[in-house]
């Protein structure tokens, strides 16, 4: 009951950062939707950092509040599929195709990225390591 909890806490939190996010740096219909592109991006650095760093460790509600709850209402793949869409109904199918790969490609290499950080103990300030 306590990981629902913090599943639905961290989503509310995580859908508040999105939304925040997304009103801060809008796109027009039928461009390159880059602030979608970033935090999807962000998020999957940080999921990567956390299964790395925190995951061992933590307790199981703490990793279904920050994993599927935070950021899964960070990051989402609908917003993905829709900017996708709108960008082929727009006569872009070019750019929608473009959109997808890098969002695949960026997505991954930010996750191996805060997975590969996630591991180095020690040197990340204010997060304590094994030395």
């Amino acid at each position: 009951m306590l990981a629902l909890v913090a599943v639905l806490i961290g989503g509310a939190i995580g859908t508040g950062l999105r939304l925040g996010l997304d009103d801060l740096f809008v796109v027009p219909n039928g461009t390159f939707p880059a602030s979608t592109l970033v935090i999807n991006v962000v998020g999957s650095l940080a999921l990567g950092f956390l299964v790395a760093r925190v995951w061992p460790t933590a307790p199981a509600w703490t990793r279904a509040g920050l994993g599927p709850g935070v950021l899964g209402g960070f990051t989402t793949f609908s917003a993905v599929m829709v900017s996708m869409v709108t960008l082929a109904a727009s006569g872009r199918v070019f750019l929608a195709l473009v959109y997808i790969m890098v969002t695949l490609v960026l997505g991954l290499a930010a996750a191996v990225l805060g997975i590969f950080v996630g591991r180095r103990r020690g040197t990340i300030p204010g997060i304590e390591g094994d030395e």
